[in-house]
């Protein structure tokens, strides 16, 4: 899609400069015809204003000013910043849109979210934007939401075991590993002189089916450098279901590296991690100080506040910039195409989902480092505060 493409190009472009680095309406029989040049004017507006959320929300204010329309936003929780900030932003450019949002969050409970979503429908949603808390625990409600004539749109993790999703937005889970392990190998060569080096690896929630694409994405990097000995894994620790964190639990993470320096770094020192988000690399980060441990070299992901300035501080290595608001308005912009009778925009990304290929609507993440912190938040002025010499 052309204005994937652009906005692609537009971060793309930054990595490389800087790191080498009743309802009204409802699911329908249309296909996407004019879709893909609708939302290739959001994102050419987006660049060019320099200010993604406000551009796209006006836009699809545009595009729903027909008759709007009931959203509901079912999220998994607001436990971390990422998603708290998903909370206020649907609502801002929902309203701003023209649409009545229904934001609902689950506190990490399937069954507190099915009722949500079962709420939803009940209360007339044309669309169910879903954050799900375990992505293939939902099939049922999602079917019934299908037979009511909602359109559901997976937002940042993909819906799986159920025909009642019709698409999903999301940063390039697998890319994203890929960039992590990346950006671990770059600061073990900035920071740690030569190889080899002693490293462990830590992987997010297994029901959340994007934790296990961050660490296939970050193992095919990994891999071969364990492999040829560049890498020593000293615990031994190196499959997914050794290294995952049940429900992305900071002090689960922390306790796991606890042990992992208690058993095996009792007279070496640890050089790196690989870890799957920021609280979790706050988490090992902490660990290594109580153990006596050099501060290693940790990746993250979300760009939270805490962890920008540790990367700022030289504490964190680097994290995985996802902004929400692209994310956010990437969602609104589709649910206009829905509700103005466009259908699904056209995507060439598809993902099967155990009993449908899904369409897929990435959005490209970006590593951030102290050396390119302040490129990469030039236009988020809250991150950009955080940056102080």
């Amino acid at each position: 899609m052309k204005a994937k493409k652009a906005l692609s190009l537009l971060m793309t472009a930054v990595l490389a400069a800087t790191m080498l680095t009743g309802c009204g309406g409802g699911r329908g029989t249309e296909e996407a015809s004019q879709t893909a040049a609708d939302t290739t004017a959001d994102v050419e507006k987006t660049a060019e204003a320099g200010n993604a959320e406000t551009a796209e929300a006006e836009d699809a204010a545009g595009t729903s000013s027909t008759g709007g329309g009931i959203v509901g936003v079912a999220l998994p929780w607001l436990g971390t910043q990422n998603w708290a900030e998903a909370e206020v932003m649907f609502k801002e450019q929902l309203e701003a849109a023209g649409y009545e949002a229904i934001i609902q969050a689950a506190d990490q409970k399937v069954p507190q979210q099915q009722q949500q979503i079962e709420s939803m429908i009940e209360n007339g949603a044309q669309v169910i934007v879903v954050g799900p808390v375990d992505g293939s625990q939902l099939g049922s409600v999602l079917e019934k939401a299908k037979d009511a004539g909602v359109y559901i749109i997976g937002y940042d993790r993909l819906l799986e075991n159920t025909t009642g999703v019709d698409g999903v937005v999301q940063f390039g889970s697998v890319k994203t590993g890929e960039l992590q392990a990346q950006a671990l190998l770059q600061g073990l060569e900035e920071l740690k002189g030569s190889a080899p080096y002693n490293i462990e690896l830590f992987g997010g929630g297994p029901a959340d089916p994007n934790a296990p694409n961050f660490f296939t994405g970050a193992m095919s990097v990994l891999q071969p450098l364990i492999d040829d000995g560049t890498l020593v894994v000293v615990s031994g620790q190196t499959d997914f279901t050794q290294c995952a964190t049940v429900d992305w639990d900071n002090s689960k993470a922390q306790s796991r590296m606890d042990a992992i320096l208690a058993g095996n770094y009792s007279d070496i020192e640890i050089d790196g991690v690989l870890s799957p988000n920021d609280g979790i690399a706050r988490a090992i980060i902490t660990s290594c100080e109580n153990a006596g441990q050099p501060i290693p070299v940790v990746s993250g992901l979300d760009a939270e506040n805490e962890s920008v300035e540790w990367v700022w501080s030289g504490r964190q290595y680097s994290t995985v910039a996802k902004p929400t608001n692209a994310l956010v308005a990437e969602t609104v912009s589709i649910i206009g195409s829905l509700l103005s009778g466009n259908g699904m925009p056209a995507t060439d990304v598809k993902a099967n989902n155990g009993v449908i290929d899904v369409p897929i609507y990435e959005l490209p993440p970006v590593v951030v480092t102290k050396d390119n912190a302040k490129e990469v938040f030039a236009d988020d002025p809250d991150r950009m505060a955080l940056l102080a010499d």
